[in-house]
């Protein structure tokens, strides 16, 4: 149990280490989907929507991934369970959950990711 708690310090420090990085020299990791594409992929924007929820600006976070942005708190219920259930060995939710919906979010965001593309709001200004 301990080495699993290190492992999850380990994996917060170098996290807030990326967001104290990111936040105060603008680098982040780029979506390769759109580098080598150009277009828009379900989870992008997800980076700078995250840091727009840090800042508590709920608007822009919104305009960089609407679909995440709504989807954020049932993403983090589940990261949560999850990383307690693999600390004290128990099954978590995640695993309970049926295929059937894992397929209908699947649908959900390959839908999301052509219509983002058919169609792009104005997007904030970079952060």
């Amino acid at each position: 149990m301990k080495k699993k708690i290190f492992i999850l310090i380990i994996l917060l420090v170098f996290s807030i280490l990326y967001l104290v990085i990111g936040n105060l020299m603008h680098i982040y990791i780029p979506c390769f989907i759109h580098q080598l594409t150009g277009l828009y992929c379900p989870g992008c924007g997800s980076t700078r929507m995250m840091f727009s929820i840090l800042k508590f600006d709920f608007k822009a976070a919104f305009q960089y991934n609407q679909l995440l942005f709504i989807l954020s708190p049932a993403i983090l219920f589940l990261l949560i369970d999850y990383i307690y259930s693999w600390i004290v060995d128990k099954k978590c939710l995640v695993k309970k959950i049926p295929n059937y919906i894992w397929y209908i979010l699947i649908v959900i965001l390959l839908i999301y990711g052509i219509l983002r593309n058919i169609y792009v709001p104005l997007q904030p200004v970079e952060l």
